[in-house]
């Protein structure tokens, strides 16, 4: 059966499947003609949801929603698509995963084509082209979703790997988890790093045998790369990331998402777009107390503004805040 994911409804089952309502309001829209799923144990199915100003006004039959039609309520038909509850993100970064959104696409099957070192690099060849004009602009190649394990090769990709795509034009890419990432030799230039650079605390640059970077970066020694990389897209680069991962989130059925592990840069940039009405979902950002802490001090919230607040901190590491470093993104027109 065809499920239907409603992003923006949230069926906040309280009224059950007797629908009474004292002073009837009118619906903008009663949504029938398929499986509704609660997720209300004592009521696990309905017939219809009536919705009325961005809220649940009944849950049950179609019987039950005669009262709260009007002449502009509109009847929108599930043709056999199950309803669900819209879903609350545990565990995301919306930011960056606009990010992923906007990048070459590295991820292995289903979800991408990416299956060993070859293919990896051609993902990264046909985004270069397809993309000529933003690579040009902002001298930068970026990639998501790579998994050494799932590769043929079952290992990491290497500096020489992406020099083979292009050895002047920095390129960046992201390992699936987030938390590792490989540059080519430009990009490593760029964030001056060579055989000399030390691992910051919490992080590692792998080596080759002779002990120059082999591109591979960990945890604290790749995100500075990273960012440094994305800081030519300055505010609007993170605004477009925040307006494509909100859409990604709310495409899978989220009407809630997190952007964990946040900064400040990244934090008023949702904030932005949430001001300019651009964010389709909630979403409630959890910045790193290690980096963010006035930040956190100033903006923390139990109150959606514009469908966005700070939440609380995020603890990613016992890394003390000194070994960090900070970043400032100067602005740049994205498109």
């Amino acid at each position: 059966m065809r499920t239907t994911l409603i992003a923006n409804t949230f069926l906040t089952l309280t009224l059950g499947l007797s629908a009474s309502v004292t002073a009837a309001p009118v619906a903008d829209t009663i949504y029938s003609g398929g499986p509704i799923i609660t997720i209300d144990d004592t009521v696990p199915r309905a017939e219809a949801v009536a919705v009325g100003n961005g809220r649940i006004l009944a849950v049950g039959t179609l019987e039950d929603m005669k009262a709260l039609r009007g002449d502009a309520t509109n009847d929108f038909d599930l043709a056999g698509g199950t309803m669900l509850p819209g879903f609350v993100d545990s565990h995301g970064h919306v930011v960056f995963g606009g990010l992923q959104a906007l990048s070459a696409n590295l991820l292995a099957p289903p979800d991408g084509n990416v299956t060993d070192i070859a293919s990896l690099q051609a993902a990264l060849d046909t985004w270069r082209k397809q993309n000529a004009d933003s690579v040009k602009k902002l001298n930068l190649i970026v990639g998501f979703g790579y998994d050494n394990a799932q590769l043929k090769e079952v290992r990491h990709p290497t500096r020489a790997d992406l020099d083979a795509v292009s050895a002047d034009i920095p390129i960046v890419i992201v390992h699936q988890s987030g938390h590792i990432g490989v540059a080519n030799s430009a990009a490593l230039a760029m964030a001056d790093i060579d055989a000399d650079t030390e691992n910051p605390a919490g992080g590692v640059i792998q080596r080759n045998d002779d002990g120059t970077p082999n591109g591979v970066l960990e945890e604290y020694a790749f995100f500075p790369v990273l960012m440094k990389s994305l800081a030519s897209l300055g505010p609007d680069g993170m605004q477009e990331f925040t307006r494509a991962g909100s859409r990604m989130w709310a495409s899978f059925g989220y009407t809630t998402g997190q952007d964990g592990r946040a900064t400040g840069p990244a934090g008023e940039a949702v904030k932005a777009v949430a001001a300019s009405e651009g964010l389709p979902i909630d979403i409630v950002s959890f910045p790193d107390v290690l980096e963010a802490q006035d930040y956190i001090a100033a903006n923390a919230s139990q109150e959606y503004v514009n469908r966005f607040r700070v939440g609380a901190a995020s603890s990613p590491s016992t890394v003390p805040p000194r070994a960090l470093p900070h970043f400032a993104i100067a602005p740049i027109t994205l498109r």
